[in-house]
Order: C-alpha cells, then sequence, then structure tokens
C-alpha cells in the first residue's frame, strides 16, 4: 500500500507543481468499493480535468466455491489516471482511464472435520490433500469507464461521487494441495487431474468479478 500510495502522493504533487497560479487543483481522500484511497486533480481548462490516484484495502471472509468452504482474503490494491469531462453548469461528468490493477483474492481451504474433500467430483482423504491453497489475480492493466458527480462548498471544498466499472478481464487462478507431494503415488496420479479440473470451476466462477463495479466518495480540498 504504502508504494502505491507514495506513486500517487508523489504524482498529485507533480501536477501541482507544473501547473500556473491560475489552474485548479484539487487532493483528496476516497473510500468505495475499491477501497481506502488518496487522490490528486488538475484542470487545464473547464471542462476536463486529469486525477490521478490509489486505493488500497484488505478484508477476511469466508463461504463455498466450487463445493468446498475457504476462508478468504480480498486484497484490493489499484492505482490509476483518468480524464473527466465535465458539462456546463452541471456537477455531472463522464471518465475514463486506466487502472495499474493489482487486485487478488487468497483462499485456504477450511478444516474438513475428517469428512472427505470433494475434489472435481471425487471424494479425497483430508490427510493425502492437506490444504488446497487458492489465489485469483487478473490483468495488470484495467480500463475504466463511469460517470460522476462533482460538488463543491464555498470554493474549498469538494464532494465527489463516482459511479462506473472497471473491467479486470479474465481471471488467473491457481490451486494446489499441500499434501500433494507426500501423498501416495496413486494418490497422486487421481489427484493431480482433479485439482486440475476443480481450479478449472474455480475460474469459471471467479469470471464473475471480471467486471468490478466501483462506487466511491470522495473529499477533495481545492488549492
Amino acid at each position: 500500500m504504502k508504494s502505491n500510495v507514495s506513486m500517487a502522493a508523489c504524482a498529485a504533487l507533480a501536477l501541482l507543481a507544473c501547473g500556473t497560479a491560475g489552474a485548479d487543483f484539487g487532493v483528496g481522500l476516497k473510500a468505495g468499493t475499491l477501497g481506502l484511497g488518496i487522490e490528486g486533480r488538475w484542470s487545464p481548462i473547464p471542462w476536463l480535468d486529469v486525477r490521478v490516484g490509489a486505493n488500497n484495502f484488505e478484508y477476511d471472509d469466508n463461504g463455498s466455491q466450487a463445493g468446498i468452504t475457504y476462508d478468504a482474503t480480498f486484497s484490493l490494491d489499484t492505482y490509476y489516471a483518468t480524464g473527466n469531462f465535465r458539462f456546463p453548469l452541471s456537477p455531472f461528468r463522464v471518465t475514463a482511464g486506466a487502472f495499474s490493477n493489482g487486485n487478488e483474492f487468497s483462499m485456504l481451504s477450511q478444516d474438513t472435520a475428517g469428512l472427505d474433500f470433494d475434489i472435481g467430483g471425487s471424494p479425497f482423504n483430508p490427510a493425502d490433500v492437506g490444504t488446497l491453497q487458492s489465489v485469483t489475480s487478473f490483468g495488470g492493466t484495467a480500463p475504466y469507464v463511469g460517470v460522476g458527480y462533482d460538488f463543491e462548498f464555498l470554493g474549498k471544498v469538494g464532494l465527489n461521487l463516482d459511479f462506473g466499472v472497471l473491467w479486470q478481464g479474465d481471471p488467473s487462478v491457481t490451486l494446489e494441495a499441500t499434501g500433494l507431494a507426500d501423498a501416495p503415488a496413486g494418490v497422486q496420479a487421481l489427484l493431480e487431474p482433479a485439482l486440475e479440473t476443480e481450479r478449472l470451476e474455480l475460474e469459471d466462477e471467479m469470471s464473475s468479478f471480471k467486471a468490478w463495479p466501483v462506487v466511491s466518495l470522495a473529499f477533495i480540498y481545492n488549492f
């Protein structure tokens, strides 16, 4: 997180430094479905502004994926640059840009309390499987489109709302069993293809995250 926030802060400061005295600048904090973030804004002309920023957040959850119950950690990690086209005499704007996307989902299977794992449609002894570990990641660059509303109070304090979609694309899913290497040869011969079948099922379920909905609220201070 520190590196991303630092990059965004430096970019925002660079925008401030390169502008003229009459330019419109803002720096603020935001929160939303991409996590907590920092954003810098520069408006070279009245109907257009450029924004750079970073978002980061991590939270834990649990649930069933492809028939197996997991403990999951959702790591949200993005930084971005967008162009915002504003309409005269209106707070409404249209936004398009690109995100450097480090969003990642890590999962560990829960204890089955002695019950067999159902992996790829076949039962396996937990002693042979160990723990299932899965990581889902996405492409490093993701396009963004959306709309927003910018409200200003007393010319200094701003409130921004964003609604859009971050297109993360097809997920890349890994799935490993920690006990595979120590399992009997006969079990390994059955478990390896079953893991691949299970991985493909996971990948299909994770495809629902291709398009990540973006909703955020930001408080901006205008210079």
